[in-house]
């Protein structure tokens, strides 16, 4: 198996979730790797530490999510492997549900998630970001 951990969507998989259309509430995973200091990709100077600088992001971000009904029930620092094995463990998880993946595409393309995703960059190293729908009741 092999895992990357990546800061962007690539073309590929963005038109895969368009294709996919309106699947119902969705769950985002995300597992987080932040870098040790916080590097800035138009050379800023920061004394922040990547998850100091993702904090930023995340504050913002979290409003977006608000006004569309999105929730983050799980977050927190991983705190260790119980099964399998990973050559480097993620520093932390959140899982955002959102009421559908046309809203979480459309927060990502908007100019109010662009202003403060510069801090993402910032603060993180990579991260997955994976898929998850709710089953069907």
């Amino acid at each position: 198996m092999i895992v990357l951990n990546k800061l962007h969507h690539s073309d590929e998989q963005w038109e895969t979730l368009a294709n996919m259309g309106d699947i119902g509430p969705v769950y985002m995973i995300n597992m987080f790797k932040f870098k040790e200091r916080a590097e800035y990709p138009d050379g800023r100077a920061s004394d922040l530490s990547g998850i100091e600088a993702y904090g930023l992001y995340g504050a913002e971000t979290a409003k977006l999510l608000a006004a569309m009904g999105a929730k983050i029930p799980v977050s927190g620092e991983l705190a260790g492997m119980i099964v399998g094995e990973v050559e480097d463990l993620w520093d932390s998880i959140a899982i955002v549900e959102y009421p559908s993946l046309p809203q979480f595409m459309e927060m990502v393309d908007s100019d109010a998630w662009q202003k403060h995703a510069i801090h993402r960059e910032a603060g993180l190293a990579g991260q997955l970001n994976i898929l998850a729908r709710k089953p069907a009741e």
